[in-house]
């Protein structure tokens, strides 16, 4: 009787620490979102509120994080109202500046990221989510921006030419400087945050680095995004996107040669007139 008793004891001992065990895991787990939404927005008051509302919708476990800056129109208000964590800050931050942001505290699995001036159905944002959930690293828009014009636009010729150069053509003009896109906590653990302020070099670091970088779905974004005031005939994006994707290039070169990697013999010189 006393054997028994003691090994009772000792099974019923080991359950509860099994359990408490289960506990502490659960516990060390509870709130952890599977996605976290980042949204960089600058008086976006119009669209906040529909663009949470789809993110939200997204997954059954999710974060949305809007990272305003210089916002004076109530846009954080709007965006506490409809459940999101506002990171605020009162000057502008800088193009893409806010992805840094929100990458730094984001705790999702999955980060997508947003901009707030597009609103789109939660139905056309899950392709990029369940991407990374299968295994994809960067999970990028299928967009490649006007292709059939006479005259390449210099964005769409440098987001072509900076695939090209990383020996990744089947990427087309698809980039990180296009919404939506995903990337994966590994991706985030291997990139760091500061290059999210310039898409073209996160994406040219996710390549070179060899992470799982796909294009997982199309959304015509060209077509619906807001068009922007022009300082004349300029685009005031134009140079920041262009300087951007040379800074890219410039990276790319320092890690290989003047010639990315290839020799001379390389070159078509039948080609040079």
């Amino acid at each position: 009787m006393r054997m028994r008793l003691h090994s009772s004891k000792r099974v019923s001992k080991d359950r509860h620490s099994l359990n408490d065990v289960r506990r502490r895991i659960e516990k060390a787990h509870h709130g952890v979102p599977i996605v976290s939404v980042i949204i960089p927005v600058m008086n976006e008051r119009k669209t906040i509120g529909a663009i949470i509302r789809e993110a939200r919708r997204i997954h059954r476990s999710v974060e949305v994080l809007v990272v305003a800056n210089g916002c004076t129109d109530g846009t954080s208000s709007i965006a506490r109202r409809y459940g999101a964590k506002v990171l605020e800050y009162e000057k502008p931050l800088g193009h893409d500046v806010g992805r840094t942001l929100g990458a730094q505290v984001a705790r999702g699995k999955v980060l997508l990221f947003l901009d707030g001036d597009i609103v789109i159905s939660a139905k056309e944002l899950r392709p990029f989510v369940d991407a990374v959930l299968s295994g994809t690293d960067v999970a990028l828009n299928q967009y490649s921006g006007p292709i059939k014009r006479k005259q390449a636009h210099p964005v769409v010729l440098a987001k072509h030419v900076l695939n090209d150069m990383l020996s990744r053509s089947d990427l087309k003009g698809a980039s990180m400087t296009a919404i939506p896109h995903a990337l994966s906590r590994r991706a985030l653990e291997i990139l760091g945050t500061e290059c999210l302020s310039v898409p073209p070099l996160a994406l040219t670091m996710a390549v070179h680095s060899g992470l799982n970088v796909a294009t997982v779905h199309v959304l015509q974004v060209g077509r619906i995004n807001r068009k922007r005031t022009k300082r004349g005939s300029v685009d005031p994006l134009l140079n920041i996107i262009v300087s951007d994707h040379m800074q890219a290039i410039r990276w790319l070169m320092e890690q290989t040669n003047e010639r990315n990697g290839c020799g001379d013999l390389y070159r078509k010189r039948n080609r040079v007139g």
